[in-house]
């Protein structure tokens, strides 16, 4: 299963003299970048900060829904980054307290400063990052362990290249701290930024750009690397993907589909359904026979004669009907189930954006492990849409 929360609030943290003290966030871009001078020195350099509610998917941890072993991504979608020339990674951590998002804009003259900035958690208000503490630009974040018994890691990294821009980063050590420990680290959101040898927060270090290591801090050029924010209006905003295996096996008495039944299979939905609610949960119904059933005396035409695809190893996929774009990939959260009646799965569609059109992918693996192995894929129109 996987399901989708977006973006409750996120903005850009920009330093340098003029911008330092700007909030952007109704910004439609956010922005990972560093701006290096000819002599090699830093310019200016900013950082993400973001948001999710994780109150719905800590109630369906407690109550047994989403099960221990669920995983959680974080979602980034390209918005035409600029210079992206070298294989760099960008780093997420928990951001380590409260912080405002602000209604301003990075054009906006004069500067809109009554949410986070570089230099404050909240600019009206003059409160620094880190309190008793004047060196605290910049954000703060943990960067070890607070507490005995850790049993998560407190950040993610993931590799960026210049074909490869979208982040899809693993931040289940992150959520999970938030949820089992939210007394230590209370969810503030995420920052994310390039890797230098300062940090704040637990341990935080001065403000000045005079750090010795790392990418935000080195004079390599990597680009300004820009994602679209919540207030964007794409179809790209911001995501925390959430995934688990949901699936089930009781075929009771029905039969497999045989080698030979696989070889010439059709795939078709037995409920499939032009429109569906977004706040529904969908038990969609996928049915598998031979393409050209052999003609025998039988009580029931071979037609209608239900038997199940091949376990553990048929999965659906979920794509945009209009951009391709890929919503819900081939994997362990997207396993097609059985039960006495036949194979089916179930999507929940409040994690897909309403008023948009989308289509199923099956995949169905055949032999898998052995030398005989077929993977084949039917993607038939299996059309529906989301509405409010």
């Amino acid at each position: 299963m996987h399901y989708f929360e977006f973006g409750k609030r996120d903005t850009t943290l920009y330093s340098g003299g003029t911008t330092s003290s700007i909030n952007t966030g109704l910004d439609e871009i956010l922005e990972v970048n560093k701006v290096v001078q000819q002599n090699g020195s830093i310019a200016n350099v900013s950082r993400i900060l973001m948001d999710f509610d994780l109150a719905y998917i800590s109630e369906s941890i407690q109550s047994g829904v989403m099960p221990t072993g669920t995983k959680f991504f974080l979602n980034l979608f390209d918005a035409t980054s600029e210079e992206v020339e070298a294989e760099q990674k960008l780093h997420v951590y928990m951001v380590s307290g409260s912080w405002k998002a602000g209604t301003g804009k990075l054009d906006h003259n004069p500067v809109t400063d009554d949410g986070a900035s570089y230099q404050y958690r909240n600019h009206a208000a003059k409160t620094p990052w880190v309190t008793g503490s004047v060196l605290t630009e910049g954000g703060a974040w943990f960067t070890a362990s607070i507490d005995a018994n850790q049993e998560y890691g407190i950040s993610s990294s993931y590799d960026i290249s210049f074909d490869r821009k979208d982040i899809r980063a693993d931040v289940t050590d992150l959520v999970k701290n938030h949820i089992y420990s939210g007394s230590v680290y209370p969810n503030n959101g995420f920052i994310v930024k390039r890797e230098d040898s300062g940090s704040y927060g637990n341990n935080h270090a001065t403000a000045s750009f005079d750090f010795n290591t790392g990418q935000e801090g080195d004079s390599s050029r990597l680009g300004n690397l820009k994602y679209f924010s919540r207030e964007t209006h794409t179809i790209y905003p911001p995501k925390l993907e959430v995934v688990w295996d949901d699936s089930s096996w009781n075929s009771g008495s029905l039969s497999p589909l045989t080698s030979t039944d696989l070889e010439r299979l059709k795939v078709y939905f037995k409920n499939l359904r032009p429109e569906y609610k977004e706040k529904s949960i969908v038990k969609f119904r996928v049915v598998g026979r031979e393409l050209y059933p052999t003609t025998a005396f039988a009580t029931t035409p071979a037609e209608l004669d239900v038997k199940y695809l091949p376990s553990a190893s048929t999965e659906y996929e979920i794509k945009d009907a209009e951009t391709e774009e890929v919503i819900v990939p081939f994997g362990s959260g997207s396993r097609i189930s059985c039960d006495t009646t036949g194979n089916f799965f179930r999507v929940q569609m409040d994690g897909l954006q309403a008023e948009r059109n989308y289509r199923f992918c099956l995949k169905v693996v055949s032999g898998s492990g052995t030398t005989d192995e077929e993977i084949n894929f039917y993607d038939d129109n299996y059309e529906f849409r989301v509405v409010r």
